[in-house]
């Protein structure tokens, strides 16, 4: 096996995969938002109708008559249901309000509600940016999501394959679409479908319209063999909370002992792969700016757990100058530090006893 493909095995797109689970609404709070929504308007008594080819058709319809809409009528449909959602619901509004204390205990209480509100008007913006997607075109994608493109072709030319580590910044679902026409790489993502057939169907297309390859994460070892002669991008959303959390590299995160997942460093370091770290800021409303820089071109020679260190140390720093753009509604902290995770820590020194997850 050649050294591009060895890493093949150890690469998701949600790299909780790697340990076999996967939190839908971490990974894309925009689809877990649309089956809520769904869901709950049907009900038990509808549950075979949500399984059926006519209720595609009929969400398909009604996402395709709403991404006709131009954005500014869609953005007042977004500030109206972050009313609904932030004011009403209160959509894990104590989980945001833990996190964001976490983060920023130097910030005042109001200082966090602000960033608070930013984040729930991005999230429900990215929302209906998802729904654009059925009917926007590349030009329109074009317009709107920019980014330092031409740092790809130099890794391109080098003949080798490349990993893209990004966290949970917005919007990630345009992000891909426009990358895929900047670069020679094949784009990847391997992902975890949706069980409700309808919606998994309708964001399959969405996701595929613009020529990036989704595998299944479910049959992920026999659809990365079509790939692994290929010169492939493979997209990292690299933040998640582990699953396995002895087989996790532990750091400081915000100062408090923090588990990474070891996926996507180890498929780096098995085919000694390229690797950018990259992030979105948000210029104006319906804008995206993406940020890539190259952290490592031979993370084969690095220590075990200093690339996931950088990305850990690189991941603070643009939070904390973008905060609102960070998805705050996920439960970072809530796996708890143990003892027993010595030899996984790397970054400093040990935490002193135990800590209270979050």
């Amino acid at each position: 096996m050649e050294s591009g493909s060895k890493g093949f095995y150890y690469l998701v797109i949600c790299p909780s995969l790697e340990f076999g689970k996967i939190d839908l609404e971490r990974c894309c709070p925009q689809t877990y938002l649309i089956s809520t929504l769904i869901n709950s308007r049907i009900g038990i008594s509808g549950s075979n109708l949500v399984h059926s080819s006519a209720m595609y058709y009929l969400i398909y319809s009604l996402f395709y008559l709403l991404s006709l809409l131009p954005m500014r009528l869609l953005y007042i449909i977004s500030d109206g249901i972050y009313v609904v959602v932030y004011y009403l619901i209160g959509y894990r509004k104590e989980i945001v309000m833990n996190n964001l204390e976490t983060a920023f205990p130097e910030k005042s209480n109001a200082e966090r509600v602000k960033i608070a509100k930013a984040f729930y008007h991005n999230l429900l913006d990215s929302f209906i940016e998802t729904i654009k997607l059925v009917s926007a075109s590349s030009r329109f994608l074009e317009k709107r999501v920019t980014a330092n493109w031409e740092v790809l072709e130099p890794l391109f030319k080098s003949g080798k394959s490349c990993q893209l580590h990004l966290g949970h910044t917005f919007n990630w679902e345009w992000g891909h679409h426009v990358l895929s026409s900047h670069t020679k790489y094949q784009v990847l993502v391997v992902y975890q479908p949706i069980s409700n057939p309808a919606l998994e169907k309708i964001m399959y297309n969405l996701r595929v319209r613009h020529g990036n390859k989704f595998i299944a994460a479910t049959n992920m070892s026999k659809s990365m063999e079509t790939f692994k002669d290929t010169q492939y991008l493979l997209g990292l959303v690299a933040d998640q909370s582990p699953s396995n959390l002895s087989n996790a590299y532990w750091m400081n995160f915000f100062g408090k002992p923090t588990g990474f997942v070891s996926g996507p460093e180890k498929g780096a370091r098995a085919g000694n792969l390229p690797v950018l770290f990259t992030h979105i800021i948000k210029p104006k409303r319906g804008h995206y700016r993406a940020f890539l820089e190259v952290a490592c071109e031979d993370p084969g020679t690095l220590k075990e757990g200093e690339l996931t260190l950088r990305y850990a140390r690189y991941m603070e720093k643009v939070i904390r100058l973008n905060p609102e753009m960070w998805l705050w509604s996920h439960r970072r902290w809530k796996r708890t530090w143990d003892s027993a995770y010595e030899k996984n820590w790397v970054g400093g020194n040990l935490p002193d006893g135990e800590q209270t997850a979050v």
